[in-house]
């Protein structure tokens, strides 16, 4: 039986639940592929890629903190990212023909706030930060995205595509890295499911 007081017991602390972070991995890496194989795609498809992928990782994000509720004090944090991401996607699913430039500072919004979600759910104290570091980047790859899409609003909508494309594959991977280190740290016990 695993203990709760685990000295792991990070965004994804029990052996059960390191699959959700994986599929929201192999999600984000979705969509990057697609966002980079279709960039010259119109406005409205862009859209509806991103809301879906907003809403299916909010889903997940938040039955993640569901099952954690009991485990950690920290999961509430995932809960709310969880939230903004199923809010922001269902706002771009109900705004299809919103400009390039409100899409742009939608998901500017939704990356800033993942990232610093991501960044204190990683140096939240209660696990060596040699342990955190894939949330860690992931958080700073989400901040990083967000400033960048506010800096250079005028770029235009193929360089939103191609960076967005770029940061879903490259924060894809640092979850599903994260998944593997966490199942590293906690094999499955002997009649575990």
């Amino acid at each position: 039986m695993q203990r709760t007081d685990d000295f792991y017991q990070g965004a994804y602390g029990t052996t059960g639940s390191t699959w959700l972070m994986a599929i929201r991995g192999v999600v984000a890496i979705i969509f990057g592929i697609a966002a980079l194989l279709w960039p010259g795609r119109t406005l409205l498809i862009l859209v509806y890629l991103f809301a879906a992928f907003a809403i299916v990782d909010g889903i997940l994000a938040a039955v993640a903190s569901v099952q954690l509720r009991h485990l950690t004090n920290y999961w509430w944090i995932i809960l709310l990212e969880g939230i903004f991401g199923i809010i922001i996607g269902i706002a771009a699913f109900a705004l299809p023909g919103v400009t390039a430039l409100a899409l742009l500072f939608l998901v500017a919004t939704w990356a800033i706030l993942t990232g610093i979600l991501e960044l204190v759910s990683a140096f939240s104290g209660r696990a060596p930060v040699r342990r955190e570091w894939a949330m860690g980047i992931a958080g700073v790859l989400s901040i990083v995205l967000g400033i960048l899409l506010i800096a250079q609003p005028r770029a235009g909508l193929l360089t939103l595509v191609w960076l967005i494309g770029i940061y879903a594959i490259a924060w894809g991977f640092t979850l599903f890295v994260r998944a593997f280190q966490h199942r590293e740290l906690h094999p499955r016990m002997p009649g575990t499911v």
